[in-house]
């Protein structure tokens, strides 16, 4: 036996070597591989093999690989093990934690981890009812040693992650482990912060006390998290306050800075939590508020990771007291809240911005609470905050700079200059949020820093020359901008100094900058521009937003405003056609406040005037029915060398013509609107009846210009996707031959690339005639049904009675889709996403409640079908989204009008591709959820109708026929008994589980079994007979023969 052994173990040494030689060829590992395994699954040999080759003696890797002989015989040998075996593979570890390691600082971790491994295996099989004594001979191992003591920390570690973290257990095992270590609680407890304690007093002396406490701490992390807090606050908070101590450990402070994360983070009734408050009395904070305010230094990833737990901490502190608070605990404000602000502050004001943004929900639920808010050293603070805001608002620190502080801690907490743009732009949004909460608080102060700093801004003179996105000027007018914004929205009305914002006002407008970008900022918005002519770009889009969200303010001033509009269409004013559609866009949006359909309506009509002259004359129209014509109306036919003029050419004035159009089209048909009030848009002649269920009928003013210019839409629709047909691909110039494909900004986005965060974004001056081109057809593509989409919401009821609307749509929309390109059809979904949208708003549907889809709704029968297979398909797709889409929302909304008109052979293969979308996703929570639904509802719909639904059931592997005899009776017979939903569910969910399939990662997996034990002994509660009972019952005594005489 000896021989075999020490023959066999020689050949494992062997093999290990030659999988671990980085020169060993992929042949040679492979062969090594499989005959390691082969020998753990076979042979009788694995305990004195896996003993032998884990003796201390044996080189690092072959120990650790003998110690997973072991462990894998525990895993898939223990049940088939005799009793003395296990007992002596269970003594055989005990011997190998007591004397089978080295020394605690020369020993390998991984050999540590492998070894407790092998005894939280055994643990999980035996404790409480065949091991008793386990945790007894765990605290005796302590004693031998700091290696052992250790050892005993990683296992109770390990178990408390199997057992609760993880739950890698039967259920009854389980809960007979949780029951026990709940049970035994008070004594680990103790006996973990006894150990702490004693490596505590002596860590400085000798390292290896350090060793153990960082271990121990680590194991009492992963019990805080779930232990009673009777066991985290008994004798007034000691380990609390012991924790606290340790912040000022530099070998320590990580570790007990995540227990304290734990702890305060803590859920529960408000009475277990009180004692919390410790953390507030003197010595806890002394300690917190040294170790935050000594957080600013060299970045040392350890010092820093220990800084973010700390603010955490902090953090969680304040959740727990806003908690606390105002309670009906009657909880105090801490006489130290001023310290813990200011280690809050500390942590505001640290180069980090992660740190910065961890911190914004701590102040922001100091600033709302009911009773905090109101307290001097908050308000006090709230001052303090303003200011601070003031640097923190500024953006900078990017990553691959070196022009700020925030920049070395960047590195470590961004991978890219887009990761930190995207973080900022987050952060600054938070920060907003918390300013307007603090400016409730201090609102005159908020004020009063804010005009300090945009006096500032204005007196401080730009340098010379265009400014870049990172120049100093530029990034204090942005981050001052934002801070005004949150300022002046929610203070500007509690001000009494109305002089004052006047006299900020007149500053303003008197400062003069010849620098785009400044301008950009003084104008008082957020987006950032480079050149004049995004300045005019920024100024439209002000114009729009001003004029949507305030048209009441402007109305009076109307008649003003639609006089110079109209001076700078006629003048020779060099208005783009972008700002000429803006314009047309602010006057709608005012004339929807005029409340009269004949007002609006003539206006519209005056304002189109022209638009619908030119779109539809002759010119026009000849060029928008006909590919060929289209392409040599705007130049796609032509060769063009670069050096032609590109601004005066006709061709470019038609595409800037078409553009227009479509462009003013899209503005009208998107915000021509009826009054939102019934009342007043009867008044003013915008309702025309009333459907049968009582639904208004409205009427929009600007239908009749739509109904004119229909017709050629539908027409450029239809020639646009016939330019894809390769005899008009044929036609395109060499110049723009691959005018169609996709643009490289789009290709970014499929592709979710951004530009550089540094870039200054400034398109080039000049782009190529190609670039131009694709730009344009794409432009016009996507504008042409974002038109129809918008018509249907606006519109309504007079757009889908519009006269053979679906032949008009089908003859275009759904032409020559074959040659279409995938990238332009997606293009589509608006019109099927406004469709629908609209469908529900519009008289067609206003007798229903809930939206329903129609197969008379979409142009073609053909193209319904097409789309529910489609989303039936689909549900089998390697795309989880995409499937838990299509199942919840897609599926059974087009499938329930057609269920009663569908093949046998259809219906199956309906419900065949929903268990088919089953066993490729049903592994996942979310989608095995919608899938199990979406079978139900079809199985419950269907089944009275088609019995073949019930073979497809009887094929699912392991499916009780019985079970599903007795849903189908439930189903189908009127008599039985009805079960609730939740039952029904929790039933069909077991009878298709069969069809559930397992993830990649677990289909080669092998199973591990661990049996139940006896249950553990409860004491049964004591037979009282009532009957026998001396106990007078009041029963007894009223019929009682003394009563008879009653």
């Amino acid at each position: 036996m000896a021989e075999q052994v020490a023959a066999m173990c020689e050949q494992l040494i062997k093999a290990v070597n030659v999988m671990m030689d980085a020169e060993t060829s992929q042949i040679y590992r492979l062969e090594a591989l499989k005959f390691c395994e082969e020998f753990k699954e076979t042979s009788s040999l694995c305990v004195p093999c896996g003993l032998q080759l884990a003796d201390k003696a044996q080189p690092a890797v072959v120990r650790h690989f003998g110690l997973q002989i072991l462990e894998h015989v525990i895993k898939f040998r223990w049940n088939n093990m005799q009793q003395q075996e296990k007992v002596q593979l269970k003594e055989c570890a005990m011997q190998l934690l007591s004397n089978g390691t080295r020394t605690i600082l020369e020993e390998e971790s991984h050999i540590k981890d492998a070894l407790s491994r092998i005894v939280v295996e055994m643990i999980k099989r035996e404790w409480p009812q065949n091991w008793p004594d386990m945790l007894t001979e765990m605290e005796a191992l302590t004693s031998q040693g700091e290696a052992q003591t250790e050892l005993v920390m990683l296992i109770l570690l390990r178990l408390a992650e199997d057992v609760i973290t993880f739950q890698t257990l039967p259920s009854q095992r389980r809960r007979d482990i949780q029951h026990m270590l709940t049970q035994k609680m008070e004594n680990i407890f103790s006996f973990m912060i006894a150990i702490l304690h004693i490596n505590i007093e002596d860590y400085r002396k000798q390292v290896t006390h350090c060793r153990v406490a960082v271990a121990t701490l680590n194991t009492l992390a992963g019990y805080i998290d779930w232990v009673s807090l009777v066991h985290i606050t008994f004798r007034n908070c000691h380990l609390l306050e012991m924790l606290c101590l340790l912040l000022s450990e530099p070998e320590l402070q990580l570790e007990a800075a995540e227990c304290l994360l734990i702890a305060m983070s803590r859920k529960g009734k408000l009475d277990e939590r009180k004692p919390f408050m410790l953390l507030f009395d003197d010595v806890a904070i002394h300690y917190i508020l040294s170790a935050a305010q000594s957080a600013d230094g060299l970045v040392v990833e350890r010092r820093y990771i220990f800084l973010k737990r700390l603010c955490q901490v902090l953090c969680a502190m304040s959740v727990q007291l806003c908690s606390l608070v105002g309670s009906d605990v009657e909880v105090e404000i801490p006489a130290n809240l001023s310290k813990y602000m200011e280690a809050i502050l500390a942590f505001t004001t640290h180069s980090s911005q992660f740190l910065k943004s961890t911190t914004l929900p701590t102040w922001g639920a100091l600033f709302r609470h009911e009773t905090l808010s109101k307290d001097a050293v908050v308000v006090e603070m709230a001052t303090k905050y303003l200011r601070v805001s003031m640097t923190n608002l500024v953006k900078g620190g990017f990553p691959s700079r070196d022009d700020n502080p925030s920049c070395e801690y960047s590195r470590v907490d961004f991978d890219s200059d887009e990761d930190f743009n995207s973080f900022f732009n987050s952060f600054r949004a938070q920060q907003g949020v918390v300013l307007r909460s603090a400016c409730r608080i201090v609102p005159l102060e908020a004020f009063q820093i804010a005009a300090e700093w945009l006096q500032y801004q204005i007196a401080t003179k730009t340098a010379e020359g265009l400014c870049s996105l990172l120049s100093p000027s530029v990034v204090q007018w942005d981050a001052m901008t934002v801070f005004m914004e949150c300022v002046v929205s929610q203070i500007l009305k509690n001000l009494e100094e109305e002089v004052m914002n006047m006299e900020l006002l007149q500053a303003v407008l008197n400062y003069d900058s010849k620098d785009p970008l400044i301008l950009s900022f003084v104008i008082h918005y957020y987006i950032i521009f480079r050149s004049v002519k995004n300045v005019r770009r920024h100024a439209s889009s002000s114009i729009i937003k001003i004029c949507r969200d305030y048209p009441q303010f402007i109305l009076p001033c109307f008649d003003m405003f639609y006089n110079h509009v109209k001076k700078l269409f006629s003048s020779e004013a060099s208005l783009t056609h972008m700002e000429k559609f803006s314009l047309m866009e602010a006057l709608v949006l005012i004339s929807n406040q005029f409340k009269d359909f004949a007002k609006q309506k003539a206006f519209i009509d005056e304002l189109m005037a022209s638009v619908v002259a030119d779109w539809t004359s002759d010119e026009m129209r000849l060029a928008l029915w006909d590919p060929v014509a289209f392409l040599s109306f705007v130049g796609a036919d032509q060769v063009v060398t670069e050096s032609q003029s590109t601004d005066t050419d006709t061709v470019s004035l038609n595409r800037g013509r078409l553009c227009f159009c479509l462009y003013a089209m899209l503005a009208v048909v998107k915000r021509a609107h009826w009054p939102a009030d019934l009342e007043e848009a009867k008044a003013g002649g915008f309702v025309v009846g009333y459907s049968p269920a009582g639904a208004p009928i409205y009427r929009n003013p600007c239908t009749a210009q739509f109904h004119v210019l229909l017709p050629n839409l539908l027409a450029l629709i239809r020639t646009h996707h016939s330019l894809f047909m390769p005899e008009n691909m044929s036609r395109l110039s060499e110049t723009f031959s691959r005018a169609h494909e996709v643009m490289d900004a789009e290709k970014n986005v499929v592709l979710g690339l951004s530009q550089h965060s540094l870039d200054i974004y400034v398109s080039p001056v000049y782009r190529s005639s190609l670039e131009r081109m694709q730009g344009f057809f794409t432009s016009v593509y996507e504008n042409c049904f974002q038109i129809l989409g918008n018509a249907g919401l606006s519109l309504q009821q007079e757009f889908y009675t519009i006269e053979r609307l679906a032949e008009g749509i089908a003859g275009s929309a759904f032409v020559s889709l074959d040659h279409v390109p995938d990238h332009r059809l997606r293009t589509m979904i608006h019109i099927l996403i406004c469709f629908l949208r609209s469908i529900n708003k519009s008289t067609l549907s206003s007798a229903n409640s809930s939206l329903k889809v129609s197969p008379l709704f979409f142009p073609s029968q053909t193209i319904y079908m097409s789309l529910l297979t489609l989303s039936f398909t689909l549900l089998s797709w390697k795309d989880t989204t995409n499937c838990h889409r299509s199942a919840s929302v897609v599926c059974w909304t087009l499938l329930r009008p057609v269920s009663g008109n569908l093949l046998p052979e259809a219906v199956s293969w309906f419900y065949t591709s929903v268990l088919r979308g089953l066993q490729v996703h049903g592994q996942h929570e979310v989608c095995n959820s919608t899938l199990c639904q979406l079978a139900m509802l079809i199985y419950e719909n269907l089944r009275p109708r088609y019995i073949e639904l019930r073979t497809v059931m009887t094929q699912i592997p392991n499916i009780s026929v019985d079970a599903l005899d007795q849903y189908d009776k439930r189903l189908m017979d009127p008599k039985a008994q009805k079960l609730g939903e939740k039952k029904r569910k929790d039933q069909f969910k077991k009878l298709i589980a069969g069809t559930v399939g397992k993830a990649l990662c677990q289909q080669f997996r092998k199973e591990v079994h661990i049996r139940n034990l006896p249950s553990l002994f409860k004491k049964p509660k004591p037979d009282k007979d009532l009957v026998q009972s001396s106990e007078a019952l009041g029963l007894a005594a009223l019929f009682s023969p003394e009563h008879d005489a009653l």
